[in-house]
């Protein structure tokens, strides 16, 4: 594998996402030698802390995620780290920042090429592009910037935050990270689905009825509460996680399986987003807020949460498309807190055709995302020793060896940034397309808070209110997964 040259900055070093997640991922990419000798890591942070105290955060957030470490590679991937105490709004700390940088460019022999990484509070999103532009932070090699999400909170401050960004990366240049599509099953929807001929000859809408996105969340908000009253289940999860998954099962085929060939072909399916009315919202969507019980607050109880907030911790819609393989058939989702259980989960609902048999039932194909990585279909047999049909699953599993080889999502795409793969992340066309819907469904919202309309309450661990199974074209449809 190449080695890199690179000077990675990471704002919000400090962080619960870096230690998680990022610092792992990065020891991981280190050991297999993709970044090597050639790098050195900025960790920023309002924190004061010291070089020595970040790579002992280091250590630390690598012990917590792997049973087994060399101790002296561990020390060799910490000693590239550096920390610089910095606060995001003052000028003079990125001219500091700067210098630092190019120091480390030159003991390392960077080539010039610089990583930035946005692992901060959205809110300071545009303040750090636009400083990285004014204040000459890009060099001469490759610039390249990695943005969580949100990407906005709605399509005109997602446009600001572009037009900063943009000022000093092109848009080959910027990742707009979402973590699901680094997801073994998530990366498997694409293969399933052209390699298979069994089943690419039914990925149409003669054949198939709907299509079901669960991402069901167990817990509650916690100490969340604060941001989410920001956000919501709609944003939080429905504009980058549920529209990614969904993109992936109705985009068409793309003419190769470059990046640029699969983002032409998301684009095209995109282009026929169909957006929603106010009585098409009023029909097909619902939003939620759990309830409290013995053991568990409400939503309205919950730290940092206004007790008349309208928030909704749930929320289950429809979308379709016009054009695409998929066209017109109806792609239905639901993402909730305090739910029954953790489990992200697509059913592909094919259609039921006329037999001999009345009680055979259609047939399923069903991706679960989490917690298991699994794939099985769900066809009609005979009963052995009386008449009748049974419905059986053919499986595709992993085997526990096979699972300790699956990376991290973070992984992945850390990787991905590395090499200038952007395949797996989100390009400005798409998100814009994402947000269009969202404002759409959330400007509908507005009107029913003022006119007094509440989000729909549901008690903790089930699968969201009883209004989101009246969501469907036709009252034949349910949800497959109850």
């Amino acid at each position: 594998m190449k080695n890199i040259p690179v000077v990675m900055v990471i704002f919000g070093g400090s962080g619960d996402l870096a230690h998680r997640k990022l610092y792992p991922a990065l020891f991981n990419l280190y050991e297999q030698g993709l970044i090597h000798d050639n790098f050195a890591i900025i960790g920023t942070a309002r924190r004061p802390w010291s070089h020595e105290y970040l790579r002992e955060q280091v250590s630390d957030a690598v012990h917590e995620t792997h049973s087994e470490v060399n101790e002296n590679d561990l020390a060799a991937f910490a000693s590239h780290f550096y920390y610089q105490s910095h606060d995001v709004t003052n000028v003079e700390h990125y001219e500091t920042l700067k210098n630092l940088a190019q120091e480390l460019d030159d003991r390392y022999s960077a080539q010039g090429n610089r990583l930035f990484y946005l692992a901060m509070a959205p809110r300071f999103f545009e303040q750090i592009a636009q400083h990285i532009n004014d204040q000459n932070l890009t060099s001469t090699g490759f610039n390249r910037i990695v943005v969580e999400k949100p990407f906005g909170r709605d399509l005109a401050s997602a446009q600001e935050l572009n037009e900063q960004i943009t000022a000093s990366f092109s848009e080959d240049d910027i990742f707009r990270i979402d973590h699901y599509l680094g997801k073994e099953m998530v990366q498997n929807i694409l293969p399933l689905r052209l390699t298979n001929p069994l089943i690419k000859n039914i990925w149409n809408n003669v054949n198939i009825k709907n299509i079901q996105v669960t991402l069901a969340e167990h817990l509650g908000v916690e100490a969340r509460g604060g941001y989410y009253e920001t956000s919501g289940a709609l944003r939080d999860m429905v504009q980058n996680h549920i529209f990614q998954i969904i993109t992936l099962l109705a985009m068409p085929e793309p003419k190769d399986l470059d990046s640029k060939s699969i983002h032409a072909a998301k684009q095209e399916l995109l282009s026929s987003l169909i957006i929603p009315d106010e009585k098409e919202i009023a029909q097909h969507f619902v939003r939620g807020q759990y309830l409290g019980s013995d053991m568990t607050f409400a939503y309205l109880q919950e730290p940092n949460v206004a007790p008349d907030s309208n928030t909704e911790t749930f929320v289950a819609g429809e979308v379709k498309f016009k054009q695409g393989p998929l066209a017109e058939v109806p792609i239905y989702f639901r993402t909730g807190k305090e739910m029954r259980e953790k489990k992200n989960r697509i059913d592909i609902v094919l259609k039921h055709m006329s037999n001999q048999y009345g009680q055979a039932h259609s047939n399923n194909i069903t991706i679960i995302i989490d917690p298991d990585m699994q794939i099985f279909i769900t066809i009609n047999g005979k009963k052995i020793t009386e008449t009748g049909i049974r419905r059986e699953n053919l499986g595709y599993l992993f085997s526990a060896a096979e699972q300790e080889k699956i990376p991290d999502g973070y992984e992945r795409l850390l990787h991905d940034v590395f090499v200038n793969d952007s395949t797996n992340f989100t390009h400005w066309s798409e998100l814009k397309s994402y947000w269009k819907f969202i404002d759409a469904i959330e400007a509908a919202w507005q009107r029913e808070n003022k006119q007094g309309k509440k989000p729909e309450q549901y008690l903790p661990y089930r699968m969201g209110p009883k209004a989101a199974n009246q969501i469907f074209d036709s009252a034949t449809e349910h949800w497959i997964y109850e």
